[in-house]
């Protein structure tokens, strides 16, 4: 599969890469269909010694022009507490529980319900509703694997040079990534996305959660806003098998920029 395709095809940004950064992801005018979905995540703890606890992330706490929320996380099971719990930086939902240590066999079992749609998008055209000023300086932050300055800043600042304008320096670190990351299928999970150990060590494998942070990093470090998604893929892909999952999506973990 040619990654470099995706983004040449006009449907790629929002393909490997997610989004790119809010001031070149924007919603074509066509309206496609919504459709709908019921995730049901059980979690059951075993081999139990003392108290439990655990946490079950949930879809997006907001609704967005390719996503609304139908009603309210539900959940049920033997937790002798249970709480819906929200990140109030990054919009991060989860539900958190707790059981005693006399609870031998606890589970919970999670239901959300939402929809979603699919959207193109045209880095080639100018958006139709400016982003927050706000938004776009919270992801130009720096986090502990994420960080914008030292090694991350001078190979960013060497894949942009000589470029003019946002969406071609998206464009040159998007080509970069492609041309000297590979996927890595011993990685376990999706990965650490620690990218000042991989740009460190000169090993650019890994999964999703490392190529898709080495992207937000080094877009960061060029000025450019960006963030990394984690998410579940909960239906089949009508461009590329391995971007869609449906049926029992419990391995269906992906990450994106």
């Amino acid at each position: 599969m040619e990654r470099r395709t995706f983004l040449k095809r006009g449907v790629g940004a929002g393909l490997l890469l997610g989004e790119l950064p809010r001031i070149a992801g924007w919603a074509e005018a066509s309206e496609p269909k919504w459709r709908s979905f019921e995730v049901v995540t059980k979690l059951e703890v075993v081999d139990t010694d003392g108290p439990s606890r655990a946490w079950v992330p949930v879809p997006l706490m907001v609704d967005t022009d390719y996503f609304r929320r139908q009603g309210a996380d539900s959940w049920k099971g033997n937790a002798a507490s249970a709480k819906l719990y929200r990140d109030e930086k990054y919009d991060a939902g989860l539900v958190y529980a707790e059981w005693p240590a006399s609870e031998k066999a606890p589970v919970i079992e999670v239901a959300s319900r939402f929809s979603t749609r699919d959207r193109l998008v045209n880095a080639s055209k100018p958006p139709a509703a400016k982003e927050d000023r706000a938004v776009l300086r919270k992801y130009l932050e720096p986090t502990r694997l994420i960080p914008t300055d030292g090694i991350v800043l001078d190979t960013s600042l060497t894949i942009v040079k000589g470029q003019t304008g946002d969406v071609a320096k998206a464009r040159a670190i998007y080509e970069w990534i492609v041309d000297n990351t590979f996927r890595d299928p011993k990685v376990r999970g999706c990965g650490l996305g620690d990218i000042k150990t991989m740009l460190q060590t000169r090993y650019l494998g890994g999964k999703c959660a490392d190529l898709n942070a080495l992207y937000v990093g080094l877009a960061r470090a060029a000025g450019l806003p960006a963030r990394d998604v984690y998410g579940v893929r909960c239906a089949d892909s009508a461009e590329f098998k391995s971007l869609g999952k449906s049926g029992d999506i419990s391995k269906a973990q992906h990450c994106r920029a």
